[in-house]
């Protein structure tokens, strides 16, 4: 399978106009594919964003015309009944034949508890998440759907704009659970960087091999992505302070578990030093450097490597990956 290289554009800190104009800035930069967070409440209250997904995918397949896009990653269980993302990710498939992926998830507090009167617990949202993507699969194969599961249902529901090409459904997860249902239904699996190399080579790996086995599929059957914070920029200071602004992801799950309110999480994330901001980020002005220490995700066997950097100017973060770093990627 082919190694493919992405940009995580960050619906964190912009809005949805600005957004688009980094995706199409992506492709015109060399990178393969788009990916986009789906929030309903940013990260931070100040200064924070979370432009509604399904349009603006939409919108990114005008503008653009060869990279793959998706969503890194959806939670179809709660804001959305999953029959709603099956309509909506098919009609995507059908102006985007190809180019379209349904990246899924189990959900945060943050984005769901607003719209809910209680967040149940991980093995719940798990079992959701298996239901939910069973029938997006089920609608888009046929007619007069009947689906009568423990929390969704349907009573003769056709969804009338299918995708001609199917649309692949990849399943990020962090634990051993999770990952292995990717490996046993989904078609691809996604997971993030920064995470010790035993964590890969002993938990998440070696689940995912074992869900796909029980589908008689293998690794090499599956799209591996993984989404890898990058912070590059030719002055090392900029490239280090960068980090601060993404303060949020040094936080463990327990310090963000059911945390529902951006200022709430705002506040938290305040308190973290600048250097544990940079600790997940492959901080370098080095692109032989970022290339060497990305390598490690390559020799893990990942195929599809997603970039999220810091800091607010993106564009100059594309234009310098684009043409310092990609370019080293693949020769490698």
């Amino acid at each position: 399978m082919a190694v493919r290289f992405g940009y995580k554009a960050s619906a964190e800190f912009f809005g949805p106009r600005e957004l688009i104009e980094l995706g199409v800035l992506a492709e015109q930069s060399g990178f393969d594919s788009v990916f986009v967070s789906d929030h309903l409440q940013p990260w931070r209250h100040d200064g924070g964003h979370a432009p509604a997904t399904l349009p603006w995918l939409g919108a990114l397949g005008e503008r653009t015309s060869r990279i793959l896009f998706g969503t890194s990653v959806l939670t179809p269980t709660f804001r959305y009944h999953p029959a709603v993302i099956a309509q909506a990710f098919g009609t995507l498939g059908l102006l985007y034949p190809g180019r379209v992926v349904l990246g899924v998830g189990s959900g945060e507090a943050l984005n769901e508890v607003p719209l809910r009167s209680s967040w149940p617990d991980g093995r719940e949202r798990f079992a959701r998440l298996k239901e939910a993507v069973t029938l997006i699969r089920k609608l888009w194969a046929g007619d007069r759907v009947h689906f009568d599961g423990t929390w969704y249902s349907t009573d003769n529901a056709t969804v009338y704009d299918r995708p001609e090409v199917p649309v692949p459904i990849w399943i990020g997860a962090s634990g051993p659970a999770a990952t292995r249902l990717a490996g046993r239904i989904a078609d691809g699996f996604i997971t993030t960087s920064g995470k010790s190399t035993a964590q890969y080579t002993e938990t998440l790996l070696p689940a995912l091999a074992e869900g796909a086995a029980r589908s008689r599929r293998s690794l090499t059957d599956l799209e591996l992505m993984i989404e890898v914070k990058v912070s590059f920029d030719p002055d090392p200071a900029r490239a280090l302070a960068d980090t601060a602004s993404w303060a949020t992801l040094a936080l463990t799950p327990e310090e963000r578990a059911g945390v529902t309110d951006p200022l709430e999480l705002q506040r938290i994330a305040a308190a973290v030093t600048p250097e544990r901001a940079a600790a997940r980020w492959i901080v370098s002005s080095d692109p032989d450097e970022h290339v060497e220490r990305i390598g490690r995700y390559l020799d893990l066997g990942f195929t599809h490597l997603v970039f999220q950097a810091p800091g607010p100017d993106q564009a100059r973060f594309l234009e310098l990956y684009g043409s310092q770093v990609l370019p080293r990627l693949r020769a490698r």
